[in-house]
C-alpha cells in the first residue's frame, strides 16, 4: 500500500503531517523463539504527527523503533492498517549508510539525496559547498563513500538533509555519531531547525538529547505504544534495559 495510494485519506485537521492508523508489521524468521516463525514487530499503532512537532521514539534495542521510521518513511509497506502522509511533503530518513552508493562520491551522493529529496539539478548543486564545509569532510566529501567511516556518513547524511530543508525529518541515531564538537554542532543547528516549522520524528536512546530536542515522546515496548506525553513523563516510566532481541 503506497503513500500516493493513500493521500486522499488524510485527515482534514491541516496541521497533520504523518498518520499511522492500526499499524502492523511483521516478517518470516526461522528462530523458534518467535510466535511459528514470525516476528511480530509493530501491533495496530496509531499516532499523528503534527506540524512542527518534534516527537521522540524510545524503546529497546529490537522494540521496533527503526521499522517504525522505515515505515513513515515509505521504504516498508506495513502488513495492515495505513501510513499516511501529507499530500506534496518531503520527507528524508537519516539512518547511518542508508540510501548511499557505495562507489558513488560525498558529493555525488549528497545531489542525488537532495534531488531525491525534492530540490532541482540546479538548487542541488547549490547546496554542495554548505553541505561540505557544514560537514567537516574537506577532500573526501570528493571521496568514494565506500571509504568513509560511520561518523562521516552520518555527517554527510545529517548535513545533506539539514541544507535541502526537507517537510518531515526522521533521524535514527545519527546525533549520537560521531566526536563530540559535531555533535554539538549538530544539536544546535536541529535545535535552530525545529524553532522553525521543521517536523521531526527522533529516534534515540540518549535521554539529554531527548529532553533537550523534542516536546513529544512515544514508548515503544512489545509492538505497542506503553506510554506517550512529554520526554520527562515518558522517561519516568522507560528506562533503557537489555536488548528485547534482534534489532528490528
Amino acid at each position: 500500500m503506497s503513500l500516493a495510494s493513500e493521500r486522499g485519506a488524510m485527515p482534514a485537521d491541516s496541521e497533520v503531517m504523518l498518520e499511522l492508523q492500526d499499524v502492523s508489521h511483521h516478517y518470516s524468521s526461522r528462530r523458534d523463539s518467535f510466535d511459528h516463525g514470525v516476528h511480530h514487530i509493530l501491533d495496530r499503532v496509531s499516532l499523528q504527527l503534527r506540524r512542527g512537532e518534534t516527537l521522540a521514539i524510545v524503546g529497546r534495542n529490537g522494540a521496533g523503533k527503526t521499522t517504525m521510521l522505515r515505515l513513515m518513511a515509505g521504504i516498508f509497506r506495513p502488513v495492515s492498517g495505513r501510513v499516511l502522509r501529507r499530500p506534496g511533503s518531503s520527507c528524508a530518513l537519516l539512518s547511518l549508510g542508508l540510501g548511499f552508493q557505495d562507489s558513488l562520491s560525498g558529493r555525488d551522493n549528497a545531489l542525488l539525496s537532495a534531488m531525491l529529496q525534492g530540490a532541482s539539478k540546479r538548487e542541488a548543486q547549490a547546496f554542495l559547498a554548505e553541505i561540505q564545509a557544514f560537514s567537516e569532510l574537506g577532500d573526501s566529501f570528493d571521496e568514494p563513500v565506500k571509504t568513509y567511516s560511520s561518523g562521516m556518513r552520518a555527517r554527510l547524511s545529517f548535513t545533506t538533509a539539514l541544507m535541502t530543508r526537507v517537510d518531515i525529518l526522521l533521524i535514527d541515531e545519527v546525533l549520537s555519531v560521531g566526536d563530540a564538537a559535531f555533535r554539538e554542532k549538530a544539536l544546535q543547528a536541529m535545535q535552530a531547525r525545529i524553532s522553525g516549522d521543521q517536523t521531526v520524528v527522533f529516534v534515540s536512546h540518549a535521554e539529554a538529547q531527548v529532553k533537550k530536542l523534542c516536546d513529544r515522546a512515544i514508548w515503544i515496548e512489545g509492538g505497542q505504544l506503553r506510554a506517550e506525553g512529554t520526554p520527562k513523563a515518558v522517561f519516568e516510566q522507560y528506562r533503557p534495559g537489555p536488548p528485547a532481541g534482534k534489532t528490528a
